[in-house]
């Protein structure tokens, strides 16, 4: 296993400047928001103290969303270490993440337990989901296909949206920003005996900035504002039957109109619906034995409305994702084995002429065990897929972890992942290609954690991920190439030193193709940082993010790929709140403080300086 050099002495010498400080102000340490005993289940699809996690994961909670005023989802997420995120412009914009430098299909984007995303892109679709029905979000680092299948090369991004509990717990928010940006949202979560339940709603819109450039491709510049409104509605409930036995129901809509350019004229309007509802039924089955049981559905459709080009078709892209799931958690004494059977079924559609081939079926078998003895700490998945459209594919997932100390662990895993094509690259008239493969990779990482104590962590992660029958859509659109590697290292700190919650990560990256060059839009270096800090009934906070010049890719007027370079860029985001009442606070947030312009995507603005201002009510 190989790993880069200039990757790994970065981060070596900021991991000894970092411990040097962070084990010097040890003795100031207080609370911090995400602690040792935070529960997560994404890891390993069963509900494991963070500190007992193997593999690379991060938790956003609900206060870190409140105090992201003006960001996006996609955005919020690129602040965290390992992520990148791409955007065709602002609000309600095409949007996606990068986790590792691996593309944004491997990205796996799920949703209460749900798989959601666009199976015609082939990616997850994050521009339509709204931030006030999410309650925490839970991000997984590195391959996870042995737990949940195709897709998940890079990582596992999973949204919780809100829910109920005990009494009774109302909130509103109204807010206003630059480009005419208003929003308001109300909510309710309730709890009385058996029963619990929580309604969300939320409105927003914005005038916008022009999405696109010059620079942009095919001559789809427009420099009109490009705006958007969305309004979504969130909704769940449980009833416990008795100490063992519960049900659990969610469901989520979300509608939004979305304007953008495709050449000089009326601007091309579309309607973005995003949708996704469960229903679990979970409980104990026999002593040490858990069962879940899970009946789900998701939708990602954009209706295009009008258009000012001739080559963009009227209508809907739609994808259906329904899923019939079968968990169960058993005490063994190796540790908690997880067994998991699993159906999905997913179907497309598009305007015009549709695709040769419109649906496709994934049956699933998948074993998984987490133990821990003494210093010592495994994981171990393994998974079956039969897929319609290309037979059956094995992945699997194997981690070690050692405590040198009660303060240092060291680890490693080796895992597999299989990614299949979209229907685009498969079947879209005049484009697609029936005989493009699917991508199979190899991952390897070794970590090294300290946690002072369940307040303070430091870790150090050097990555390999090798993916055979590549596909990248840059340059080689409609077919596979032999090979691509992302390789790289994180160094990622968080806790609290005195009155300051602190957090910041630096990350290498090097993600080229088989001949070398380098693959799309992949920073090969990033840095994330954020410090907080409660004073009295004021709070203040700065988060900055910078990234360095990435590889893009332009056309000819002949169609043909031409390479471009994204500039580097630093943002400063600054926020303020003050709490008026103690039921009421009031927001601040300064985003892109110097105002500069950057890019994520070749020929797409993203926003300069804005200013939000933001009250919530929230009875205490």
């Amino acid at each position: 296993m190989t790993f880069p050099r200039s990757a790994l002495s970065a981060a070596a010498c900021s991991l000894l400047g970092l411990v040097s400080f962070a084990t010097t102000a040890f003795a100031q340490a207080g609370a911090s928001g995400t602690t040792s005993d935070t529960v997560i289940v994404t890891a390993t699809r069963q509900p494991t103290r963070i500190d007992a996690q193997l593999s690379d994961v991060s938790v956003i909670t609900r206060e870190d969303i409140e105090r992201s005023a003006g960001r996006t989802l996609a955005e919020l997420l690129g602040q965290q270490p390992g992520l990148q995120f791409i955007a065709n412009g602002g609000l309600g914009k095409s949007s996606s993440v990068s986790i590792r430098g691996a593309e944004v299909r491997h990205t796996l984007l799920l949703i209460d337990g749900v798989r959601y995303g666009s199976a015609t892109l082939g990616q997850a679709t994050f521009e339509n989901i709204p931030l006030e029905s999410i309650d925490r979000i839970e991000i997984v680092r590195g391959p996870m296909s042995s737990l949940y299948g195709a897709d998940a090369v890079g990582g596992v991004i999973q949204v919780f949206t809100r829910e109920g509990s005990a009494g009774l717990q109302p909130n509103a928010s109204v807010g206003v920003g630059s480009h005419r940006y208003s929003s308001a949202g109300a909510g309710i979560a309730f709890g009385s005996g058996p029963w619990t339940g929580n309604l969300q709603l939320q409105h927003q819109r914005t005038r916008g900035f022009s999405a696109t450039n010059e620079h942009v491709p095919f001559g789809t510049f427009d420099p009109d504002d490009d705006g958007f409104r969305q309004t979504a509605v969130n909704l769940s409930g449980g009833y416990r039957f008795n100490a063992d036995w519960q049900l659990k129901v969610h469901a989520l809509r979300s509608q939004g109109r979305t304007q953008y350019d495709d050449g000089p004229g009326a601007d091309t309007r579309a309607d973005l619906t995003s949708e996704s509802y469960g229903a679990d039924l979970q409980g104990t089955v026999l002593p040490g034995w858990r069962s879940t049981v899970r009946l789900a559905q998701s939708m990602d459709a954009s209706d295009t409305l009008a258009s000012a080009s001739p080559f963009t078709e009227l209508g809907t892209f739609r994808t259906t994702q329904q899923q019939l799931a079968w968990e169960n958690s058993v005490a063994t004494p190796l540790g908690s084995l997880l067994v998991l059977a699993e159906h999905l079924r997913q179907k497309v559609s598009k305007p015009g002429q549709d695709y040769a081939v419109t649906s496709r079926t994934i049956d699933a078998l998948a074993l998984g065990v987490n133990g821990r003895s003494g210093a010592h700490t495994w994981q171990a998945s393994v998974r079956h897929d039969r897929n319609s459209q290309f037979g059956s594919e094995n992945t699997g997932n194997l981690a070690y972890g050692f405590d040198i100390t009660p303060a240092w662990r060291v680890g490693g895993a080796v895992g597999s992942s299989f990614s299949a094509p979209s229907f685009n690259q498969l079947y879209y008239p005049d484009f697609g290609d029936p005989t493009v493969l699917p991508e199979r990779g190899r991952h390897r990482e070794l970590s090294l954690r300290w946690r002072a104590d369940e307040h303070q962590q430091l870790t150090l992660t050097a990555y390999s991920n090798r993916v055979r029958d590549y596909i990248d859509e840059g340059s080689h659109v409609n077919g596979n190439i032999p090979t691509a590697r992302m390789d790289g290292a994180t160094l990622a700190y968080e806790g609290r030193i005195a009155e300051w919650t602190l957090a910041g990560s630096l990350d290498e990256l090097r993600a080229r193709d088989d001949a070398g060059e380098p693959l799309r839009r992949k920073a090969r270096h990033g840095v994330s940082a954020s410090a907080d800090r409660q004073f009295g009934r004021w709070s203040a906070g700065a988060v900055l993010t910078a990234r360095s010049s990435r590889r893009d890719t332009s056309y000819d007027d002949n169609f043909n790929a031409v390479p471009v370079t994204l500039p580097k860029y630093a943002l400063l985001d600054l926020r303020a709140e003050w709490q008026a009442a103690p039921d009421w606070t009031v927001q601040a947030r300064l985003n892109n403080v110097a105002n500069r312009q950057y890019e994520t995507a070749y020929g797409y603005n993203q926003p300069g300086r804005e200013l939000y201002l933001t009250l919530r009510w929230a009875p205490r």
